[in-house]
């Protein structure tokens, strides 16, 4: 675990201090939104992820005990892509309905999780560690690479795991490269067709939006919109949303960090 946090460090840090010397960090941050940022990423990278990790590796020993190292003999070149759409797809479905069962009337137990993630008022790599801890045991990402594990597909999930964080980092940067290669003459449309398969900034901005080209309630992927194209929810953006996070007042910190566990009767950010 050392190591992994060592290695989001190594990417994290320079994209975090190019940005705050850019001025993209300035006014941006409240007391609280310090204490969700520090809690989640100490307690949640920290204590949360090898916890889940442990009881995840546990339970496939248990029920599974003979399938243990079973495709450890597969080729890289095929496990690999095998393991990005199936864990993709998982995503996609778990965050649609996250998203979905966001509603006035219903303010689910899975919306309540993930929207500490969209809370932040704000686009930078910061967002990546703003998560509710309940939030690291029910994605299935965890899951899915956790069997691959037990399964003997080491290399296979540390690659998919560096290549997932890596563009989260790249899609949750302030930074909008891909706005001039999106309006570029020649190169706006490859562009945009390359976008239906992976997920751009612009695509990944929009879903953390609301207002003119803001819509959370699309682009669910994290690295594919290939099944946001197939299940008709991509949106591929004109530019950035007007606003980023949810309207109205956030949750307490205490309940966006420790939801359901800590319930103080805050009042929930509708869309």
């Amino acid at each position: 675990m050392t190591e992994y946090l060592m290695i989001v460090a190594v990417f994290t840090v320079p994209v975090l201090v190019l940005e705050i010397i850019m001025g993209r960090h300035k006014g941006v941050y409240k007391k609280e939104e310090f204490l969700v940022l520090l809690g989640s990423f100490f307690l949640g990278r920290n204590f949360v992820v090898p916890l889940v990790t442990a009881l995840i590796a546990g339970l496939y020993l248990l029920f599974f005990p003979q399938y243990k190292g079973a495709l450890g003999h597969v080729s890289f070149l095929l496990a690999y892509p095998v393991l990005l759409l199936v864990d993709e797809f998982c995503f996609y479905w778990v965050h649609r309905w996250a998203h979905v069962s966001h509603h006035p009337e219903n303010n689910s137990l899975l919306w309540k999780m993930h929207r500490t993630h969209h809370a932040g008022k704000y686009m930078n790599v910061l967002l990546n560690c703003r998560v509710n801890l309940s939030w690291f045991l029910v994605v299935p990402t965890a899951w899915v690479n956790g069997l691959a594990l037990y399964l003997g597909m080491f290399e296979v999930v540390a690659v998919n795991m560096l290549v997932k964080m890596g563009w989260n980092l790249i899609t949750h940067s302030n930074f909008r490269w891909d706005d001039g290669v999106r309006s570029h003459r020649l190169f706006g449309p490859i562009f945009r067709a390359l976008e239906h398969v992976v997920v751009s900034p612009g695509i990944h901005h929009t879903h953390h939006g609301y207002g003119r080209d803001g819509a959370n309630y699309k682009n669910f992927g994290v690295v594919l919109s290939l099944y946001d194209w197939i299940f008709g929810t991509l949106h591929i953006p004109q530019g950035r949303p007007s606003k980023y996070g949810l309207p109205g007042k956030n949750a307490h910190w205490l309940e966006e960090l420790f939801y359901p566990v800590v319930r103080i009767g805050a009042k929930a950010p509708s869309k």
